[in-house]
């Protein structure tokens, strides 16, 4: 292990944060807010232990290898989590620390779970921060450092392997930062068209910075109690399409970019997302029809929630806790599966949910045909034993982090329903469940336990899992 090169990634990392908390410190002077010098101070703190990492730190050789990579993308987003808590506390927006954390933490891992039981009226510089802390966290906070800081280490692929989500990672480009520049620019770029789509249908800038950061990262915070509820159709309309353009993975928009329109339109990932989200925008509609006054509005609330939930952004135009049964399965079931892989998306992804349902059906023909020998292909490619190996172990290791944690969690006094879909919202990084915890509702009932709990379920969650458990393991930390 190459501890040095570790600590002091980790330490470039905390002094990213630190310029990072100066945009919601000007925004706070902007609106004459007090509370400006909570940032300052949080910055200060960035700084001096960012400082204090690389300087004790200094490594003979920057190579990272998949074990260093696992170990920066652990410590970093629980360093990342820590110190963004800080502005919160410091300012006493949200006096406990661990509800502080707990709401940062949904924050970078693009969650959108809160504590909050009346976010307006929060001061505009914390709820600038509190959808920025989305936004960073969409594509991946090691992405964004390796984007801006140049020569951040050798082999970094390493590191966005353990960050990116989905169960194959490659390069657009030969070398990872140049990847990382292409990814943002993508980001930057749809986020700016949102925002002037946004604004241009009479939305305050203000709102349309903070709701296209939410959307991009895929987070669900916002300024407003109801959430988008109270918004005109339009605007409603131009999130409802955000959201789903960001659950689709950002390869194919590169490949949109270099005219290679064939071969992004023949993703199967992307027809099968299509697909389902197609069939339950239909479905939801028909199934609360007459909840509404017209077709026009029961076709926006479903298309709107459906576009929410599989890109977990938990954004709301209505109380869905509210819906029929067979909607609110529905809901549950995109909750589970999530938008596609290499999208700012949580969930299992699509690509996985579809590597599943080929390896039963290949195993069905290898029951009747036992002699037969069958290839899996995805995205006209091979699918190789280790790729289905990987996704199996996945698959296996996320339903065991489920139940431990959802049985952890349910020695608190809330009913099944609540306990499980809040398990279910924040391991997926969905952010509002079923019940208590539903649109309408929030994780403030839940005791400093649980919500340190369901922290380490959005970060598992956002990180897919192994990166945490592999980067924390002391045993790693020991071996040469």
């Amino acid at each position: 292990m190459n501890r040095r090169m570790v600590l002091n990634t980790i330490g470039r990392i905390a002094t990213t944060e630190a310029a990072l908390l100066l945009l919601p410190f000007v925004v706070s002077l902007l609106f004459g807010e007090r509370e400006a010098w909570a940032f300052a101070v949080t910055a200060f703190v960035a700084l001096f232990v960012g400082f204090l990492l690389v300087y004790l730190s200094k490594p003979d050789t920057k190579v990272i290898y998949a074990k260093e990579g696992f170990a920066i993308v652990a410590f970093a987003w629980l360093l990342m989590s820590a110190i963004g808590a800080l502005p919160f506390y410091f300012s006493k927006s949200i006096p406990s620390y661990v509800d502080a954390f707990f709401e940062t933490v949904s924050g970078f891992t693009t969650t959108g779970a809160s504590i909050l039981t009346d976010v307006e009226v929060l001061p505009k510089g914390m709820l600038f921060w509190r959808s920025f802390t989305h936004w960073v966290g969409g594509m991946g906070v090691l992405v964004f450092v390796m984007a801006l800081i140049p020569n951040v280490a050798d082999r970094s692929m390493n590191i966005m392997r353990a960050e990116m989500p989905g169960p194959v990672v490659g390069k657009l480009l030969p070398r990872a930062r140049d990847t990382a520049k292409v990814l943002y620019i993508i980001y930057i770029f749809m986020t700016l068209l949102q925002i002037i789509l946004l604004v241009a249908g009479g939305m305050p800038l203000f709102d349309g910075v903070v709701y296209s950061f939410g959307t991009a990262g895929t987070g669900g915070f916002g300024t407003k109690g109801d959430s988008v509820a109270g918004y005109t159709a339009y605007q409603q309309w131009v999130i409802t399409v955000f959201m789903l353009l960001f659950s689709v993975n950002f390869n194919l928009y590169y490949l949109i970019l270099i005219k290679k329109f064939k071969a992004a339109f023949k993703s199967t990932e992307l027809w099968f997302f299509a697909g389902l989200v197609g069939v339950c925008i239909i479905a939801i509609t028909t199934n609360t029809y007459n909840f509404y006054s017209d077709f026009s509005e029961a076709i926006r609330h479903s298309s709107f929630q459906v576009a929410s939930i599989v890109s977990t952004t938990g954004y709301s135009t209505v109380d869905f806790n509210t819906w029929p049964e067979f909607s609110k399965a529905l809901l549950l079931m995109l909750m589970l599966i999530g938008g596609c892989a290499g999208s700012t998306a949580g969930g299992l992804k699509v690509s996985r949910v579809v590597i599943l349902l080929k390896s039963i059906c290949r195993e069905f023909k290898k029951l009747l045909h036992p002699r037969s020998v069958k290839t899996l292909n995805m995205e006209s490619k091979r699918l190789d034993e280790n790729t289905l190996n990987g996704v199996n172990s996945y698959f296996a290791m996320y339903l065991i982090v489920f139940v431990v944690i959802y049985i952890l969690i349910s020695l608190e006094p809330f009913d099944m329903q609540t306990n499980f879909t809040a398990v279910l919202a924040c391991f997926n990084n969905v952010g509002p469940g079923l019940g208590a915890v539903g649109p309408a509702a929030n994780f403030s009932g839940y005791s400093d336990f649980a919500k340190l709990l369901l922290s380490v379920a959005m970060l598992l969650g956002r990180l897919e899992i192994f990166p945490l458990i592999i980067g924390l393991n002391p045993m790693l930390w020991r071996r040469r």
